[in-house]
């Protein structure tokens, strides 16, 4: 399985085979998309979710999970698979099918969300966040920003949270009700999906308080001119935290943090401690943070809120410490020295704080503007796409983004070979029967 494949792709032909996405139509209507630009597709389902959001013919995997490299190898082979389209590259299914597919030739692009923030997602070959092939190194960056235009600026999208959690229940209740259909899938998440929005129904009653607690956070901060260190944990059930990064989870990160914090810097700083807006409130992060600032402390210097405007909280603050979350990408934009202790495609020397956390509470290290300029630029022009998952216009805005991207990658004989399909014509370039 680790040799490359002897019957290689050929370069005229191409077939896109997609894998897992998520609870959005988004891949199907990809799909459609390079169906209609003359590009074979293809797809395999892992759960009955999966096959809820794909409108086109698909391929069922309803073996163990220990069997799946080798049906992977065999599909790749049988219906010489060139490309393969998948949503996160960490996901269990996904870390085997790269490690199959690669040796074998096959190109990989994976999506993502958003590097940048908002009206944006994520779309690279090979690997994403901790995977990424962008350069690590500001002499590489600062050479390649010499050679790109100024990237363009997002159009605005509409949210449509509504819609966003329909389709995400309509995909678990698909996965719960029909599990007999796919006997061997295992979902990729931590927690079973009842206790999630058994955790969300609790968080939606507490809603009232908790925007009445970060107005009072608010209020207080701009009355005494806080001087802050601003916190913003991540999920823990992130890929981005359990692979990317020296932690299990968001519980260690934020007790390391909070003990450095506590022997290293002083009166009257703070700490203040954001929760991520997904979080489905199984865990009681309030109660572990207090219980770790009490344990170090401090915790008479420490503030805890769900909610609150990101950027205002970003800029307001004397500087950023987090694993490798995006907000990292939009704390540099804005000029905040950031610390991040995992894995992040923009944790270098000239952006992010290279000392030691015990040195960022007195002397934080802020961003080079000239070097977050040129590393924005590539970034956007290599990985983002505007678009979004989750409403019909911001999926078609996305669909038209990715369409060249995909075929950005193609060589041009397969191009030419689906020219050629679309518009009615033999490979050698005569007109078909049907025609």
């Amino acid at each position: 399985m680790t040799q490359p494949r002897a019957d290689a792709p050929r370069s005229d032909s191409v077939t896109f085979l997609f894998l897992q996405g998520i609870a959005s139509p988004f891949f199907s209507v990809l799909g459609q998309a390079l169906r209609d630009r003359g590009h074979k597709v293809r797809r395999i389902n892992f759960s009955a979710g999966d096959w809820l959001f794909w409108r086109l013919p698909s391929d069922n995997y309803r073996g163990r999970r220990e069997g799946w490299e080798a049906y992977l190898e065999s599909y790749i082979r049988t219906h010489d698979v060139t490309d393969i389209v998948l949503f996160g590259d960490c996901r269990p299914y996904h870390q085997a099918a790269i490690l199959t597919a690669k040796p074998m030739g096959v190109r990989i692009h994976v999506f993502e969300e958003g590097y940048i923030r908002p009206f944006w997602i994520t779309c690279e070959q090979g690997g994403v966040n901790g995977n990424s092939s962008l350069p690590k190194s500001a002499e590489e960056i600062r050479e390649i920003a010499r050679r790109l235009p100024q990237a363009g600026r997002a159009m605005p999208l509409t949210g449509d949270m509504a819609r966003r959690s329909l389709w995400d229940i309509g995909f678990n209740i698909a996965n719960i009700g029909f599990p007999y259909l796919y006997p061997g899938f295992r979902t990729h998440r931590p927690n079973h999906i009842a206790a999630e929005y058994g955790g969300w129904i609790k968080k939606f009653i507490r809603r009232k308080n908790t925007r009445r607690e970060v107005a009072r956070v608010d209020e207080i901060y701009k009355a005494i001119n806080a001087d802050y260190f601003l916190l913003p944990l991540q999920l823990d059930s992130d890929y981005q935290i359990r692979v990317h990064s020296p932690f299990m989870g968001v519980e260690g990160f934020m007790d390391r943090v909070i003990a450095s914090f506590a022997r290293h810097s002083s009166a009257p700083t703070r700490m203040l401690v954001k929760l991520h807006p997904l979080d489905s409130g199984i865990m009681n992060w309030r109660k572990r943070a207090r219980q770790s600032a009490k344990r170090h402390g401090c915790n008479d210097r420490l503030d805890f809120i769900d909610g609150g405007d990101l950027q205002k909280l970003i800029d307001g603050s004397r500087g950023v410490v987090l694993v490798n979350s995006t907000v990292g990408m939009l704390a540099l934009e804005r000029g905040r020295p950031t610390l991040a202790f995992g894995q992040a495609i923009y944790n270098m020397p000239g952006l992010t704080h290279q000392g030691d956390i015990d040195t960022f509470w007195r002397d934080p290290c802020p961003p080079e503007p000239t070097l977050m300029e040129d590393f924005r630029r590539v970034v956007m022009h290599r990985t983002q796409i505007n678009g979004g998952y989750f409403s019909p216009s911001a999926i078609e805005r996305a669909v038209a983004g990715a369409v060249p991207r995909l075929e950005a990658a193609l060589p041009p004989a397969a191009l030419a070979a689906a020219r050629d399909l679309r518009e009615g014509r033999e490979p050698d370039g005569r007109l078909s029967p049907a025609y």
